[in-house]
């Protein structure tokens, strides 16, 4: 079954504690190396601040995802139809098709321009039965894995009940 991270930006106080592990988990670096490395170019999520609050990004995983359809190499791709939107860096030119195409901004090209950089949903962490690591690090639950199934069975009965009349409401 398909699944996102979803986001309550009312929890986020922009620790950034899920930009710094993604990123790190992303490069394989351990806790030894050093911000000012680099490593944070590897990170695909990031916390932007909207007039004053914070706002974690993360990279929707959508069902037609424009990304993948500008590709023109090949590199990004759903390995199965309900699994998450993958980029192969191996074969990204680096054209950069994909961060325009991506009506979320959650694609960015790494220092230099030679790769873009994006969510995998730490796929690896999946197979091990873990969150991914933004979601793992994220200590006030602002970033939640959720099956698609369930935040579109949430959003419905939400707007079920923004319809009742506040006497109505059960």
């Amino acid at each position: 079954m398909a699944k996102v991270i979803v986001v309550d930006a009312q929890k986020c106080y922009a620790c950034l504690g899920c930009v710094v592990e993604c990123a790190y988990h992303r490069a394989g670096a351990g806790a030894e190396v050093s911000l000012s490395s680099g490593v944070l170019s590897h990170a695909g999520c990031d916390v932007v601040a909207v007039g004053t609050a914070p706002v974690p990004l993360v990279c929707n995983h959508c069902e037609d995802a424009p990304c993948v359809q500008v590709c023109p190499s090949g590199a990004i791709e759903r390995s199965t139809p309900d699994g998450p939107v993958l980029l192969d860096e191996e074969l990204c030119i680096g054209c950069r098709a994909c961060v325009m195409a991506c009506p979320f901004g959650m694609i960015r090209l790494r220092p230099g321009g030679a790769t873009a950089v994006k969510c995998d949903l730490c796929v690896g962490r999946a197979e091990r039965g873990l969150a991914p690591a933004c979601v793992a690090a994220c200590a006030t639950g602002a970033l939640e894995l959720k099956e698609v199934d369930d935040v579109i069975a949430e959003a419905r009965r939400r707007a079920a009940a923004a319809l009742l009349s506040p006497d109505q409401k059960r």
